[in-house]
């Protein structure tokens, strides 16, 4: 009973659509101006609507439509990405068939292929070198190249009906091998296109994905070179003509960019080689201080070397002031501690002095670890004599001579309190913090980020390096914002320990506050009796001193 009722109402409402579009047609025919476009278009689609509109078959139909659509496996056909989403739906066969009349993606993708091949061949034959045909030419082969992803490989043992056979100018089919080649040929085609366009980045992409397809297009491996030739990929270039030549040993165009690029493409490889001897000779000395570290109970940490995530990153987004909580280490990075061949193996370490009342500090390369303290500081800040030049020292910044090796306070930061963990455990870092290197890898990676940044590795090493180390700090950031709301609230000021003028460098080292971030031990000095030092007390709780030991 129900679904009659149901079937009368659409009957009756479709009658009352049909009557309106009658009423409206014969108030626009009546009009003294006639329809307007409005009007037909509206009529057109209430036509439409009242041809097409059945709806549902039954209200059962109506219930299992909508139980798909909450059915967190069910996708619309429209949106499906592979051929199991496509056949989930039900519709493939009508997906499949959505083409115009007489199209097919083996017919298009060989037709598109022709008129780029037209396109270029007009190209080359203009005398006013207009570039619109090469990049036509370029859409062109795009185009076909679309086409040729779309087409379905015959197996190698396939043999077509005779139907099949009669129908292969309109559908023609191809084996993998034979797509493949076509693929190539398209992409090495599209390459010579941007190449009259002097599109060398896009001539080294399309080539690439050329040879991907037939390691053997000659064609593309040529192109190939050119790209690197032009981009100055000396190295590259000459790997690309060494393929090529591999293959046909005559090509006269190889071995004429051979012997033109042959010196420049020897320069660049011996360069690489002595670029990787170098990057191994400081794997093993990252190792041996590794190791040494271990043996010595010699804890290693490091920071951020990027302060934003994004080129646009604002300050106040990127928290713009660790770069100045860390600026004195950034012209320094890349430094490690040394084994002295002489007097007795000893080893030296990389140190950073700095004077925070006046804003300045003295790097030291080599340091060593049975060095005295306040010997070092009394060859930097001699004590004054009476008589000595009005008792000034030589520090022209020292403006109250302030800064002698009696009157100076050394001081380390603890870093790594290793009190702030997830639930998980693992220890949370304000990207402002110190981090503690847990092991030998982790200790190799940011080493060479911190050279990479600096530029020793070229520009794309750089480039690399700066997104592994915005991702650590992406990482550092969102594990911080989570657990304590935004990055200003900031975890209390480092506490410090003391550090005894005679104490030796070592004695400094094996202290057991003490984290020696970037491989680069920072020790901070003060006149005792200025400002900036009582200032620097209340913020930073002294723990701790560092006493001389007998050795």
């Amino acid at each position: 009973m129900s679904k009659s009722n149901d079937d009368a109402s659409k009957e009756e409402l479709i009658d009352r659509m049909r009557a309106t579009k009658e009423k409206w047609d014969a108030e626009a025919a009546a009009s003294p101006d006639g329809p307007d476009e409005t009007d037909a278009l509206l009529s057109e689609a209430i036509a439409m609507a009242i041809d097409q509109g059945k709806g549902w078959s039954s209200p059962a139909e109506r219930e299992k439509y909508l139980e798909n659509l909450l059915d967190d496996d069910f996708i619309p056909p429209i949106f499906a990405e592979t051929a199991e989403e496509l056949e989930k739906s039900g519709l493939k066969d009508a997906f499949s068939a959505l083409h115009n009349d007489g199209e097919t993606p083996g017919k298009n993708m060989l037709e598109f292929r022709t008129k780029g091949n037209e396109s270029v061949a007009l190209g080359r034959k203009n005398v006013a070198k207009n570039m619109q045909y090469y990049r036509d030419a370029v859409n062109h082969y795009y185009e076909s190249y679309h086409w040729a992803c779309r087409i379905v490989p015959k197996d190698e043992d396939f043999i077509p009906t005779p139907e099949e056979l009669a129908a292969a100018d309109d559908d023609p089919y191809f084996t993998q091998k034979e797509l493949d080649e076509i693929r190539s040929i398209i992409c090495s085609n599209c390459a010579l296109a941007h190449m009259c366009l002097k599109n060398w980045g896009f001539v080294r992409d399309e080539t690439k994905k050329a040879i991907d397809f037939n390691p053997k297009n000659i064609k593309a491996l040529y192109r190939l070179a050119k790209a690197h030739q032009m981009l100055k990929n000396w190295e590259e270039a000459g790997n690309a003509i060494d393929s090529g030549l591999e293959i046909e040993k005559d090509n006269k165009e190889l071995l004429q960019l051979q012997k033109k690029l042959g010196e420049k493409v020897r320069k660049a490889r011996l360069q690489r080689q002595k670029r990787e001897r170098a990057r191994a000779e400081r794997t093993s000395r990252i190792k041996d201080v590794w190791r040494y570290c271990k043996e010595e109970s010699v804890d290693l940490g490091r920071v951020s070397l990027v302060a934003t995530v994004k080129d646009d990153e604002d300050e106040e987004e990127g928290n713009g002031t660790m770069e100045a909580r860390w600026h004195h280490h950034y012209p320094h990075t890349g430094q490690l501690p040394k084994r002295q061949p002489q007097g007795g193996g000893g080893w030296t370490w990389p140190v950073l002095f700095v004077y925070p009342s006046h804003r300045h500090s003295d790097f030291i390369e080599h340091f060593g670890e049975d060095e005295i303290i306040a010997l070092r500081m009394a060859q930097m800040f001699p004590e004054q004599e009476e008589g000595d030049c009005g008792n000034e020292t030589e520090m022209p910044w020292d403006y109250n001579n302030e800064f002698r090796c009696s009157n100076l306070v050394a001081y380390f930061e603890v870093h790594c309190i290793d009190t702030d963990t997830d639930k998980n455990g693992k220890q949370i870092i304000h990207p402002e913090c110190v981090e503690r290197l847990k092991d030998q890898g982790s200790a190799m990676r940011f080493y060479e980020s911190s050279r990479a940044l600096k530029g020793d590795e070229g520009p794309e090493m750089a480039t690399v390096a700066r997104c592994m180390e915005r991702k650590h700090l992406h990482h550092q950031r969102k594990s911080w914002i989570k657990k304590h709301g935004s990055l200003w609230a900031k975890p209390e000021p480092c506490p410090v320990v003391q550090v005894h003028p005679a104490a030796t460098l070592g004695q400094v080292l094996r202290d057991e506050n003490m984290v020696v971030p970037n491989f680069l031990l920072t020790i901070m000095l003060f006149p005792a009796d200025h400002p900036a030092h009582k200032e620097f007390l209340k913020d930073h709780k002294c723990i701790a001193i560092v006493e001389p030991q007998e050795v």
